[in-house]
């Protein structure tokens, strides 16, 4: 493997790298991308994940919130510089691959597939949770049969109805975020025993649990943002990228700031934030307890379709990244293929029969699996934004740029270098994520040794730079 990052890029990278795109169709408009976004970014964790991080820090969340908002800003703008000089489907695991070493490519690419698989369990999982909030006779291997058969039908129609589909799924629960946050806030300026500031202070101050509440919290809260890569597997098929990705990653990354600090100050101002239930949505609770039933009511439908959304999203992102390693001869050939629809087809539906082994868990342990895939899941997702991080590092210091530049470089990339480490130590001091980060490390650790195999002579010839011709079914 080629020492150093400037061995690994060559004259002629750019090229190679779009050619890698030729199956796919560039039918995705900026308003699709901008809604595939946020789509990716506002599902379970915010909906359902955060009732842990308030259990973690009480109102001082909303602090972590900022913190945790301001790193991914960092990521994707180096992620958005990249991919407006390369837009490509394969995104970070292309860029790792040229920028790192194919063995960062190799790990990258699969990482991220296996994170958009374990994403898809848990959204499916959850689709059980908040029916239960209405049919709790239902089991939930049932709703996540019939999500994975809804989602797989979407997915194997052209890529601008699944766009389509996409934009209006995401835009329902964003309208209904921001009434939410709007219907918070009037109702915290009525006058009630309940609602109002002064729950931010109460049972036990802003910090209940000091600085050490917050910083466990970043845990919980990196997963909610994770989702939000996936714009980056869904260059390939933009157009005019050069136009559209920068405008989509500066609108999505203040959106979500502003529901997610919104909609997490309205929960934590209706009502006491020691009062809140893991196994249910913080939003629809505080709703419920406020009196205004009808509106959780609403809610919970539109959280519904966030979740739909989410897997969504991570079923179209997972297949276009499996398509991609398989181009780069580090999947099998068979997943390369496109139909003439330009649909990834054969690797749609192996993803599709993956996540639907979540049917089965949820038969078998049904209210266990949501817990151990969330912990699972944010391991996964430090291993592509610090593959995101390190590709963007060696993409500048081989002289490389493009018209959307990262601000603070170097030292953004080193300060979120050291936010990464943080993240594995809390990992580790914490008991419900010990299992992710050890589930991370085998992981990573099978992925290194399957490169480091398939690069010997007379291995499967899997880590070479140069691309398959794509061609269709």
């Amino acid at each position: 493997m080629p020492a150093g990052p400037a061995a690994t890029v060559t004259s002629d990278a750019p090229h190679s790298l779009q050619q890698r795109d030729a199956g796919l169709q560039r039918a995705m408009k900026s308003r699709q991308l901008q809604m595939i976004a946020l789509g990716s970014a506002i599902g379970t964790g915010l909906f359902l994940g955060s009732a842990e991080s308030i259990g973690y820090a009480g109102p001082g969340v909303l602090v972590t919130f900022l913190f945790v908002g301001a790193i991914v800003y960092l990521l994707m703008r180096m992620l958005g510089e990249m991919a407006v000089a390369n837009p490509v489907s394969g995104s970070f695991a292309a860029y790792a691959r040229d920028f790192i070493g194919p063995r960062a490519g190799f790990v990258a690419g699969w990482n991220w597939w296996y994170t958009t698989i374990v994403v898809g369990m848990i959204e499916l999982t959850a689709m059980g949770t908040f029916l239960d909030f209405w049919f709790p006779q239902i089991p939930h291997w049932i709703t996540a049969l019939v999500t994975l058969v809804v989602v797989l039908i979407i997915n194997a129609a052209r890529v601008s109805i699944f766009a389509e589909a996409e934009y209006w799924l995401s835009l329902v629960k964003v309208i209904a975020l921001v009434a939410m946050i709007i219907l918070g806030f009037v109702l915290v300026l009525t006058p009630s025993a309940d609602a109002g500031f002064h729950n931010l202070t109460d049972h036990g101050g802003f910090f209940p649990f000091g600085a050490s509440g917050v910083v466990f919290s970043l845990v919980a809260v990196t997963f909610t943002f994770g989702g939000i890569m996936s714009i980056g597997t869904a260059a390939g098929e933009t157009e005019n990228p050069e136009h559209t990705i920068p405008k989509a990653i500066n609108s999505v990354i203040w959106r979500i700031l502003v529901f997610y600090i919104g909609g997490m100050s309205v929960i934590l101002l209706l009502a006491p934030w020691d009062g809140q239930d893991s196994s249910e949505s913080p939003f629809v609770r505080v709703l419920s307890f406020v009196g205004v039933d009808g509106a959780a009511h609403v809610l919970n439908l539109v959280i519904l379709a966030a979740v739909a959304s989410v897997c969504n999203t991570m079923t179209y992102s997972g297949a276009r990244m499996l398509r991609d390693l398989s181009l780069n001869g580090q999947a099998p050939a068979y997943f390369g293929q496109t139909t003439r629809k330009g649909l990834p087809l054969r690797a749609l539906l192996f993803n599709c029969a993956l996540m639907g082994s979540v049917v089965l868990l949820n038969y078998f342990f049904e209210g266990k699996i949501f817990t151990v895939l969330l912990a699972v899941v944010v391991g996964s997702e430090l291993i592509t934004w610090a593959a995101v991080n390190f590709a963007h590092l060696n993409f500048r210091k081989s002289g490389r740029s493009s018209s959307f530049t990262a601000p603070l470089f170097p030292a953004a990339n080193y300060i979120c270098g050291a936010y990464f480490v943080l993240v594995l130590v809390l990992m580790a001091a914490l008991p419900d994520y010990r299992v992710g980060l050890i589930a991370m490390a085998v992981w990573a650790i099978g992925l290194f040794i399957a490169a480091t195999v398939m690069e010997r002579p007379g291995g499967h010839g899997a880590l070479r730079r140069e691309t398959v011709q794509p061609h269709t079914l």
